[in-house]
């Protein structure tokens, strides 16, 4: 068991011929009585902060590893995230793909319909010009006969064209 202050106060020496002297021995315990309480002193401060320290080093202990337990669940939380992700967009990739080619396919049937009305208006419109042609050379046929020039020739007489006017009594 380690010495004390009180033990090295209470400490007696035999006495001796021609022993050391007992003032400057005294003295001298005294100093080490002193330095030795302010020794006992520190180490009592030193072992308080130790303990503290050791606190603290505990709780910085705990929140290190629940700092590390943050971050593996973060991470494996990043990671699923990052798999529903690619999930999801090759699904919208999938998806977009299956809508391109309906839409190219609507394109396709609709050029395909509209060719054929095309070639149908244009059926339509060689019938047209050939009965408006018909018409026309018709019409022209009538212009150039001679029927024209018989009207021409026929002459009405006024004088009858007056008492056809005039009422009948």
């Amino acid at each position: 068991m380690p010495l004390s202050p009180v033990d090295i106060h209470n400490k007696e020496f035999t006495r001796g011929f021609r022993g050391y002297n007992e003032d400057e021995v005294n003295e001298f315990l005294m100093q080490i009585i002193k330095d030795y309480e302010v020794a006992l002193k520190e180490k009592k401060e030193l072992e308080s902060k130790l303990l503290t320290s050791n606190e603290q080093i505990g709780h910085y202990n705990s929140i290190e590893s629940t700092l590390q337990k943050s971050i593996v669940i973060a991470q494996e939380a990043a990671e699923e995230v990052r798999r529903n992700s690619t999930k999801e967009a090759k699904l919208i990739v999938k998806e977009a793909e299956k809508n391109a080619d309906r839409i190219v396919n609507e394109a396709l049937s609709k050029a395909r319909r509209i060719a054929l009305e095309i070639e149908e208006l244009k059926k339509q419109s060689k019938v047209f010009r050939n009965r408006f042609k018909m018409i026309v050379e018709a019409q022209l046929d009538l212009i150039e006969s001679d029927d024209w020039d018989h009207l021409l020739e026929y002459e009405i007489d006024s004088t009858e064209l007056e008492r056809l006017d005039t009422p009948v009594e």
